[in-house]
């Protein structure tokens, strides 16, 4: 049986949806300059930016797929990849490495059973790493969603996806 690669997967942009895109697209008057500002609430509505939908902005604001690509990619925070109902990041900036964040992530990954960048096949979890949230005081410091987690150890990881397997 042949593998399949994330770039294979195919997804279809439902009715509703194209016409999301194409309101999006309408409220920033359709101008290619305002791409950024499309992505970000395309994103935020749909979760992440798959080729399919990528290519109906593309089309809506009369730019290259390509060019949109290539900003999708660029930009950190935009994501091809589907995120869990609870993402984790981790922050790995200077104060926060320096007091064990790395453990902290190695021990995610261990309980999660993914890898940075990977969701959880329930959909619950998706782990990443990000720099610097300001709360060097507290570090280091684990984000879920909005809710910050500060003086995290590799032994308070499982409590606080405990919180969350219950919901």
């Amino acid at each position: 049986m042949e593998e399949k690669s994330m770039s294979d997967i195919k997804v279809k942009v439902k009715e509703k949806d194209l016409n999301t895109i194409k309101e999006i697209c309408k409220s920033f008057d359709n101008k290619p300059g305002e791409l950024i500002n499309v992505l970000h609430k395309t994103q935020e509505h749909f979760g992440y930016l798959p080729a399919e939908v990528q290519e109906v902005v593309a089309q809506e604001l009369n730019v290259s797929v390509a060019k949109v690509y290539g900003v999708v990619t660029f930009y950190s925070f935009f994501t091809m990849i589907p995120k869990g109902k609870y993402p984790i990041s981790i922050c790995t900036g200077t104060a926060c490495y320096v007091r064990g964040a790395d453990n902290v992530l190695q021990e995610f990954k261990r309980q999660l059973d993914i890898e940075v960048g990977e969701t959880t096949e329930d959909g619950k979890f998706s782990l990443s790493c990000l720099r610097c949230v300001g709360a060097c005081g507290l570090a280091p410091v684990v984000l879920v969603g909005e809710k910050t987690y500060g003086r995290i150890s590799p032994e308070g990881v499982k409590e606080i996806l405990e919180e969350y397997k219950e919901l």
